[in-house]
């Protein structure tokens, strides 16, 4: 479209451009075509003299035409004929017709009439004393006098119009599929990284099992979780049982770290039918072994509860903190949380954090959803077309 900008473009310059050169052209045309009236006073008159005389007239007659015109393209075809709300777009067309024939036969029989009658006594003077036909015969030749050049003017410029849409829309498509390829080649080149981090993490790993078992097993418990991350986390909903495991595992990883130096407090359900949106718990983990444990010289300590009543989800989540730390940043994991949790679960969560002096304090209810084994199978094993989470 940025080949031809006179054409495609929507820049205020462009379009004005646009809308002059073709109103011009018109103008121009219909000046001609009524310098050439069958008037024998009018072609007793020199051809520059009849240009001048039928100016004003031709003049006039843009404004049923650009009236016609401009509805039909900003009113008719983006909302009705693109929608596809045909039988609406004809019943508004027609009745454009007919306010376009009625503001031509009122502009025909005031302002225009008038022009004709100042150039008739110039012209001839008898022109100008012949009797007028009945109103409703005078009314009805201006309708249709004007209705010849308005629904011309008027089709042209639906068409361009048409054409245009038709245009940028071929053009959207052809955008989307090159995006659609590009989005497909980097899903595949996703799916090889995973791969390669994988087998690389499990070369790792058996080297590590003859040097340091701790070191063995955080690999593990890292590919465990990476393994969710990738491939469970694509899908809306998992069950809340993996995604409390995953939390656990995270638990346990971490803490190696610590040796026995972290007090860990954690009450989990043992097992349950619900489904969650996945990785939404994890983020206020992760911040309190960020910005709590990690930051604690002397006996760092986390306590984790979570409750399922009905289908309602309770998490309290508190973990120490230096008390010279005055005011503890989140980061922005937990904001995106915030939205994640505004977006999939409006007016069915609550949650407060508490930022005391020696400790963080997170409360946090969802309500969830419930499903037979079945169900969670079917969510698990999802097509491509389910709706799929960002940054999951």
């Amino acid at each position: 479209m940025q080949q031809l900008p006179f054409i495609y473009s929507n820049r205020i310059k462009w379009r004005l451009s646009r809308h002059f050169s073709f109103w011009l052209l018109w103008f121009l045309f219909q000046l001609l075509l009524y310098s050439f009236s069958p008037s024998p006073a009018l072609q007793r008159q020199p051809f520059f003299h009849r240009l001048l005389i039928t100016s004003p007239e031709t003049l006039m007659y843009l404004i049923p035409s650009m009236f016609l015109a401009y509805t039909l393209m900003y009113l008719v075809i983006p909302e009705l004929v693109l929608p596809g709300r045909y039988g609406w777009a004809t019943i508004s067309a027609a009745l454009l017709v007919f306010l376009t024939a009625a503001l031509s036969a009122v502009l025909s029989m005031t302002v225009i009439d008038y022009f004709r009658h100042l150039n008739a006594d110039k012209i001839s003077p008898l022109v100008a004393r012949e009797p007028h036909p009945a109103f409703y015969v005078q009314f009805g030749v201006a309708m249709l006098a004007g209705l010849r050049g308005s629904i011309t003017v008027g089709g042209v410029a639906a068409a361009i119009k048409l054409m245009k849409c038709f245009y940028e829309r071929q053009q959207a498509a052809l955008t989307l599929e090159k995006e659609k390829a590009n989005a497909e080649l980097q899903m595949l080149k996703a799916q090889l990284h995973p791969h390669f981090l994988f087998n690389t993490l499990n070369n790792i790993y058996s080297f590590t099992q003859e040097v340091s078992e701790k070191a063995s097993g955080m690999i593990m418990g890292l590919s465990q979780l990476l393994r969710y991350i990738l491939y469970d986390c694509s899908k809306p909903l998992v069950p809340l049982d993996k995604e409390l495991k995953m939390i656990k595992d995270y638990f346990q990883l971490e803490s190696m770290r610590y040796d026995d130096g972290l007090d860990l407090s954690i009450q989990m359900p043992k097992s349950t039918d619900h489904l969650i949106a996945p990785l939404l718990l994890l983020p206020f983990v992760e911040n309190a072994f960020k910005h709590g444990a990690s930051q604690v010289t002397e006996h760092p300590w986390i306590s984790l509860a979570v409750h399922i009543n009905n289908n309602e989800l309770s998490m309290k989540l508190i973990n120490g903190k230096p008390a010279t730390i005055s005011n503890m940043n989140p980061g922005i994991g937990i904001a995106n949380v915030r939205k994640r949790l505004e977006l999939l679960y409006p007016g069915k969560h609550k949650l407060v954090i508490n930022d005391e002096e020696e400790m963080y304090i997170v409360n946090l209810t969802i309500t969830l959803a419930t499903a037979p084994a079945q169900v969670v199978k079917n969510v698990y094993h999802a097509t491509e077309q389910e709706i799929q989470l960002p940054h999951c």
